[in-house]
């Protein structure tokens, strides 16, 4: 199993299991079942409701003394409706409580958008507050008191921009160490992991097999099916194995990580099985023609106008840079056909 690995020496499994949309029993026994397996990288969420849950079946396993606690890499992360100095560590203590740990060993701010304190999800422009009201950086700064009162291991952030990440790194005493985002082959984000290894900050994949299980309503119409994408099923029928391997293990090879969700056991087993792959030069060579920046997550729903959030991810202003910049080349090109 390939690893990421910190500057303090931890280190996390590049495969871990995702737990967005599981609750009750259900993702209970999934996260039983995905330790019994061999997965030391479980992924959750206060927003996702099933700390509680998931605190139960770590309990349970502790319990039984075949895996302690060091063995395994627990992630959760600040919702939105917490990111005022006041509501952080309290909100980090409420986590820690519900999963039953003493730390985590990753916490992230999910979301660079922030709520009025109560509100989970917004229904009005009132429910927000811009980031000027809450900026990040002093949601920020207690995530480092958290990781200096050792409350989490390491700290880092999810959905934020290469734009967002510098600016943050240019304000952070502690600099993030994880920035969780929707990677697959038709939305690579080459730039912005080029970035992050410049600044030695990993990066976790999430909707690597385009999270089909999404409400309707978060659905876009004839959206593509990440597993019968037919360069994928090539690949997969290549090395005799499964799409959802081919697209897992290519996050590991890129380096990585990758939290593909799932229930049921024999999933489990074939996600956490995509360890074993080894893709090719021609392989990955493939999949890197693939890339077409398609979002299955937009980033619409949190999209408000009055408050300063539109274009969560910055991609217009990616994309206005990158004409200004070709824009400068070709006029240093004239100038040196001139001279």
């Amino acid at each position: 199993m390939r690893t990421l690995k910190f500057d303090n020496k931890d280190t996390m499994h590049s495969i871990g299991l995702g737990t967005w949309k599981s609750t009750g029993n259900e993702v209970k026994n999934a996260v039983k079942t995905a330790l019994e397996i061999g997965v030391r990288h479980i992924d959750t969420a206060a927003i996702y409701g099933n700390e509680k849950e998931i605190g139960e079946a770590l309990a349970e396993v502790f319990a039984e003394g075949k895996i302690t606690r060091d063995e395994v890499f627990i992630t959760s992360k600040l919702w939105n409706n917490a990111h005022q100095e006041s509501h952080v560590i309290p909100a980090l203590h409420d986590s820690l409580e519900k999963l039953q740990l003493d730390y985590l060993d990753l916490y992230l701010i999910h979301w660079p958008v922030a709520f009025r304190a109560g509100v989970l999800r917004p229904e009005k422009a009132d429910d927000y507050l811009s980031l000027e009201e809450v900026p990040i950086i002093e949601t920020w700064k207690e995530l480092e008191k958290a990781k200096e009162r050792r409350l989490v291991r390491h700290i880092g952030v999810s959905n934020f921009s290469e734009e967002k990440l510098k600016d943050l790194v240019s304000k952070a005493t502690i600099k993030p160490e994880m920035n969780q985002v929707e990677l697959h082959p038709l939305l690579q984000q080459e730039e912005l992991l080029a970035y992050c290894k410049s600044e030695n900050i990993h990066m976790t994949a999430y909707s690597p097999l385009g999270s089909g299980d999404r409400t309707h309503d978060m659905k876009a119409e004839d959206e593509p099916n990440l597993l019968e994408l037919k360069q994928i099923v090539a690949i997969a029928r290549k090395h005799n194995a499964s799409p959802g391997q081919v697209l897992i293990n290519w996050h590991t090879q890129r380096g990585t990580g990758v939290i593909p969700k799932s229930t049921s056991k024999e999933h489990i087993q074939e996600n956490f099985r995509a360890a074993n792959l080894q893709l090719d030069e021609e392989d990955m060579k493939t999949i890197q023609l693939m890339d077409r920046g398609y979002r299955f997550i937009t980033g619409a729903f949190f999209e408000e106008e009055s408050k300063g959030y539109h274009d969560i991810y910055d991609e217009k202003n990616a994309l206005v840079d990158g004409v200004v910049d070709a824009i400068h080349t070709g006029i240093d090109k004239i100038k040196d056909i001139l001279s």
